[in-house]
């Protein structure tokens, strides 16, 4: 194989990560909290002992849009929304990860839980309890829940230490290798959840330029093995 067909190559498999990064920020247009990505393409070269370097793409690196999604109100008392920069903290049997989903809702024992059963962390970093005759539950702007006048403790809002240690995990979790360090100044909304920040007509878009790129580079390979294979006949008489 020569070298334009290793480059080509290349660049259809970026092309296929690429496409399975689009499809699925479209199937998550609906997920509350989730973060659309994108495929980061770069150029390396390889160093060949007899024959020129040949320069190859790489696709290996996703990037993280972190813009601030609609809030969407639900009117619940353990929904709440973040309006600002940052993410909630919560415990997975994995470690403690980032989110920006905040669908909530108390478990047996009392303490704030997510659909899967992650506790939610508060400020100091300690899972937040409820008790179960705590009455009216309200939160203010900074994150402070109380009920019926007393409080109970506050939402704690988290960024990661290094931005470019964000990583996302699957679906709404994101994991902060550098680790976290509390962010002040959002405020947070009590019965209400932030939407997906996915735009559905770019996100097509993308598709279909992605879909025309893959098709224009498989056309290129299929004439390079009919080449090829003229060659090999013509040689071979």
């Amino acid at each position: 194989m020569d070298a334009a067909s290793y480059a080509t190559l290349t660049r259809q498999s970026g092309l296929m990560r690429e496409m399975q990064v689009v499809a699925n920020n479209i199937a998550n247009l609906s997920t509350s909290g989730f973060r659309r990505e994108g495929v980061v393409f770069s150029e390396y070269v390889k160093r060949l002992e007899s024959d020129p370097s040949l320069s190859m793409a790489s696709a290996s690196a996703r990037e993280i849009d972190l813009r601030q999604a609609g809030i969407s109100r639900t009117g619940a008392a353990f929904d709440f929304a973040i309006q600002g920069q940052g993410f909630f903290l919560i415990e997975t049997p994995g470690g403690q990860r980032l989110t920006r989903s905040g669908s909530f809702t108390p478990s047996a024992e009392g303490e704030l839980v997510d659909a899967t059963g992650n506790r939610l962390l508060d400020q100091g970093g300690a899972p937040i309890f409820v008790p179960p005759d705590a009455g009216d539950l309200s939160m203010a702007e900074d994150g402070t829940l109380s009920a019926a006048g007393a409080p109970l403790g506050r939402v704690g809002l988290w960024q990661p230490a290094d931005p470019l240690d964000l990583r996302h995990e699957g679906g709404t979790l994101f994991r902060a290798e550098g680790g976290v360090e509390p962010v002040e100044g959002a405020v947070l909304l009590q019965g209400a959840l932030e939407d997906s920040n996915v735009e559905p007509v770019v996100e097509v878009a993308r598709m279909i330029e992605v879909q025309r790129a893959y098709e224009a580079g498989q056309a290129f390979l299929d004439r390079e093995d009919e080449r090829m294979r003229a060659v090999v006949r013509i040689l071979g008489q």
